[in-house]
């Protein structure tokens, strides 16, 4: 299949959905035999930018290289999708015009949803000032003003998510017709 590159970025909370919306829209495009490669925010903190904090500049340092990985793939029609809490949308901006094909995903989740999920214990932390710095806690997350698509993850079932992503990605032409509808 001949395919358009896009960055797909998901931003959010910390256990607002991110990773989980992704793997499944990987799973369903690899399925459709969609060059992909997905770029967790977590993972690639362990290899891309090891060494980088959780400053405001680390932080924009962190996503700016992220961007530029996606840029790449993205001119050499790869469907990058990106998991990344992004709390700051200047950078978030800044990225999109570098990338230029770029659909952001608001996955939104109210905090208190996001901290019953929390598997790794680190509102937790945050809470009992054990991680300062925490997004969402005592450092602000800037929800986007006008994302492409938003995933209500305390509302809707995760095939309810993945098809609003699919059909977006259809009505802009980076998907045929029938491969979304398939999808779903």
């Amino acid at each position: 299949m001949n395919q358009r590159g896009v960055t797909i970025w998901f931003t959010g909370l910390s256990g607002a959905g991110k990773t989980t919306i992704t793997q499944a829209l990987a799973k369903t495009l690899q399925e459709k035999e969609c060059k992909l490669e997905v770029l967790d925010g977590d993972i690639v903190r362990q290899n891309l930018t090891k060494g980088l904090g959780f400053s405001k500049e680390d932080r924009d340092e962190n996503i700016r290289r992220i961007g530029f990985v996606s840029h790449l793939l993205t001119r050499n029609g790869v469907i990058v999708l990106v998991s990344a809490i992004s709390p700051y949308r200047a950078i978030r901006e800044e990225v999109r015009q570098k990338v230029g094909d770029f659909l952001e995903v608001y996955v939104n989740a109210p905090l208190a949803t996001c901290e019953e999920r929390d598997v790794k214990g680190l509102y937790k932390r945050a809470r009992a000032g054990e991680i300062l710095g925490f997004t969402g806690i005592d450092d602000p997350y800037e929800p986007p003003l006008n994302p492409e698509v938003e995933c209500r993850t305390d509302q809707e079932e995760l095939s309810e998510s993945v098809t609003k992503v699919l059909q977006k990605l259809e009505e802009l032409g980076y998907l045929p017709k029938q491969l979304a509808v398939e999808g779903a």
